[in-house]
């Protein structure tokens, strides 16, 4: 039953990784394009700021869980791995717990927060005048993998700790 947990986690924040992917690659595409544009026709495009800011929301929230699962981020552990594994599990099951709590606050707060926008209509600054709200919403939707993965990572602190 976990593994096959595991498994749809891995999966849903790979495909959510290529959401961030194509974040990165319109940032990339928006920037080139306006640097070009600005130095030899002296015609820079407008809004450019506004869409690699956002666009860099979505590369970075999109790559979350992944980032998580893989263990591309940074951890200090080197007291940890000197105690027992039993204590190792007690720890990390808080840890993991901590994590999960505070990624499930996230994700509610950033719903009431495009919830708020949507409602508000708020928009962009920049003449583009962007709708805001999208982007609160697909923060908090990169950042469901990351609650699955502290939540799986609890339960298998919890077994290290029954098992020893």
């Amino acid at each position: 039953m976990l593994s096959k947990f595991e498994k749809f986690n891995r999966r849903l924040s790979g495909w959510l990784e290529w959401i961030g992917v194509i974040g990165i690659l319109v940032m990339m595409l928006i920037t080139c394009i306006d640097v070009l544009l600005a130095k030899f026709f002296t015609l820079p495009i407008q809004g450019a700021i506004d869409v690699v800011m956002f666009s860099q929301l979505i590369a970075i929230s999109f790559a979350l869980g992944l980032t998580l699962i893989l263990g591309r981020h940074i951890q200090v552990d080197i007291f940890i791995s000197s105690l027992p594994r039993r204590t190792q599990g007690v720890i990390d099951s808080i840890a993991s717990l901590f994590g999960f709590a505070f990624f499930i606050i996230v994700v509610w707060q950033l719903y009431s927060l495009g919830h708020s926008f949507q409602i508000a209509g708020e928009k962009s600054m920049s003449q583009l005048r962007l709708s805001l709200f999208p982007f609160p919403y697909a923060i908090a939707l990169g950042s469901i993998p990351v609650c699955l993965v502290f939540f799986q990572r609890f339960i298998n602190s919890l077994i290290r700790v029954v098992k020893g």
